[in-house]
């Protein structure tokens, strides 16, 4: 989350657009792979594919402080890794997702999500003030070997986990068949379609924000990267927030009020990073930024992954799952480059301004959107047959 982009940053001196490329070099996966990669994850156990995902999230991440070392750390280097990760993602990500519905019911994943997302907390809060130390210690391409190591050791974990899922049985359908059936069931159930419109719309502003954030902390801001990464530890103040607070909001407004809220709340932290000043003030508005969008990520999340779950037939899980990512991420690597230009040409500053009226806008828009607001509690899967 860190040291990767810190690394083009502080050791490469990477220019806006190149942060830029970085990020879409990460989110490319997502476009090309995510409907192939559901109607494969349908056919097997997606236990396994998590597990070798995070193996190879290790091996690829070790890569970096080796060409560093060798002295051949450049941006193509990172972009190369950034493609690799994603694609881990596409495959292992979509695959953890759907392993939670194996091990918990239907009825409780508002609460799963929350508690899983309360468990990441504690490693945005330890996380980022470690990387920091490591960073001032090391330099940023040599604490990304800590992270390997510690990604290694998560593997070690998840051997141990069992989940009670069965080698799924092989339909006489057609890869491409099986594929157009998954769209079509995304595209079919409207409470899907309307999440993933929204969501990606919000996706697009915050892959705007996110590719100025560091570069407006380092050189408008004049932050180290200690001081970067200890205000990191806002992000786990805020996903910690909203996951004590979140599932409260959510069974007494309901899951779709949240995910509007969720908005909202992105959009004030994008807003305090734009007008902050350079000192101490603005040091701790870069903290609140990375406070709100974490819980506001963490009100949209929780709620958009439990809502198309929950919304989803066991056979479909693996389609639904890639189709939904795609459709989000479609406007992400647009979002990247658009914020890199923007900085480039126009200030780093101004993207953040854009974003977080883009932000509020989408917030205003969604309140207004009769299913979203009128969602109250978790549907009941839709029938097969539908699609």
């Amino acid at each position: 989350m860190l040291a990767l982009p810190l690394t083009a940053v502080t050791v490469l001196n990477a220019t806006p657009s190149q942060m830029g490329y970085l990020m879409t070099a990460e989110i490319a996966p997502f476009v090309l792979l995510s409907l192939p990669a559901g109607v494969w994850l349908d056919r097997v156990r997606k236990l396994p594919v998590y597990v070798v995902g995070e193996s190879m999230f290790a091996v690829t991440l070790m890569s970096v402080p080796l060409a560093a070392w060798s002295g051949v750390l450049t941006m193509a280097w990172l972009y190369g890794v950034g493609f690799v990760l994603g694609c881990v993602h596409v495959f292992g990500g979509s695959a953890a997702q759907i392993v939670l519905t194996q091990i918990v019911s239907r009825e409780r994943l508002v609460e799963a999500h929350s508690k899983n997302a309360l468990a990441v907390s504690g490693s945005e809060i330890a996380g980022p003030g470690i990387a920091g130390a490591l960073i001032k210690v090391l330099g940023a391409p040599f604490a990304i070997a800590f992270d390997a190591l510690l990604i290694a050791a998560s593997v070690m974990l998840l051997r141990g986990v069992r989940s009670p899922e069965s080698t799924p049985t092989r339909s006489g359908a057609s890869f491409g068949q099986q594929l157009r059936e998954g769209v079509r069931f995304v595209f079919r159930t409207p409470m899907l379609w309307m999440l993933a419109l929204f969501v990606g719309c919000w996706q697009l502003l915050h892959h705007m924000a996110n590719v100025v954030q560091i570069l407006v902390a380092s050189r408008e801001l004049g932050m180290s990267a200690q001081s970067i990464g200890l205000c990191y530890v806002g992000m786990g103040v805020g996903t910690i927030a909203a996951s004590l607070y979140g599932r409260r909001v959510s069974e007494r407004f309901g899951p779709g009020p949240t995910i509007v809220a969720g908005f909202a709340v992105s959009s004030v932290g994008w807003l305090s990073l734009a007008a902050a000043p350079v000192g101490g003030l603005g040091v701790l508005l870069f903290a609140l930024t990375l406070t709100c969008f974490s819980s506001g990520a963490t009100l949209i999340f929780v709620n958009f992954l439990a809502l198309r779950q929950a919304a989803t037939p066991e056979p479909l899980l693996g389609r639904m799952t890639s189709t939904m990512r795609w459709l989000i991420l479609i406007g992400a690597g647009p979002g990247a480059l658009l914020g890199g230009y923007i900085g480039e040409h126009l200030g780093l500053r101004t993207v953040l301004g854009l974003a977080s009226l883009g932000a509020g806008a989408l917030a205003l828009v969604a309140s207004r959107n009769a299913m979203l607001m009128g969602t109250r509690r978790l549907p009941t899967p839709a029938p097969v047959s539908s699609c």
